[in-house]
């Protein structure tokens, strides 16, 4: 059994289209910007609250996200967490916490910017090759998503 685990899983739509660079050592490299949302409450008080997330695409992966995602387009991302510091212009620490992406699913109707339902992978041993992946609607991730927010308790508390 692993003595630790560092994994992230995200369902979410894009805030912005995807940022690709590349390294001076010639490595693509794509932030995206991932919006997440949950309700609580009932009725009447009924409240959401969104979570943006940072994500890292590296090599393939980072090209196939610059050249297929856009705005709002929903996307399955799993990976890792990581965290970093650095020095702004007016020599304050800065602290960011981002995801460093290994593998992701575009979601979504196959209408939506690109073929819905793909998987891709940066793991060692991937040929970064499209592979078949379940092929889920925007309203069949919506269903999940409230399906879950029914498990547990019926407390109120967000988390």
């Amino acid at each position: 059994m692993a003595s630790s685990l560092n994994k992230v899983q995200l369902i979410g739509r894009l805030g912005k289209d995807p940022e690709v660079r590349s390294t001076p050592t010639g490595r693509t490299v794509t932030t995206i910007t991932l919006a997440t949302s949950e309700t609580f409450g009932k009725d009447a008080d009924r409240k959401e609250k969104t979570e943006w997330h940072k994500i890292i695409l590296w090599d393939k992966l980072g090209q196939l996200a610059g050249n297929y995602l856009r705005k709002g387009r929903q996307v399955f991302i799993e990976g890792r967490i990581t965290y970093r510091d650095y020095m702004d212009r007016d020599n304050i620490k800065r602290y960011v916490t981002e995801i460093v992406a290994n593998s992701m699913v575009f979601l979504g109707s196959k209408d939506e910017s690109a073929g819905g339902g793909r998987s891709f992978s940066n793991e060692p041993n991937a040929d970064y090759a499209p592979e078949p992946a379940a092929d889920f609607s925007s309203q069949d991730m919506d269903k999940y998503a409230a399906s879950m927010q029914n498990l547990g308790s019926d407390d109120e508390v967000p988390f």
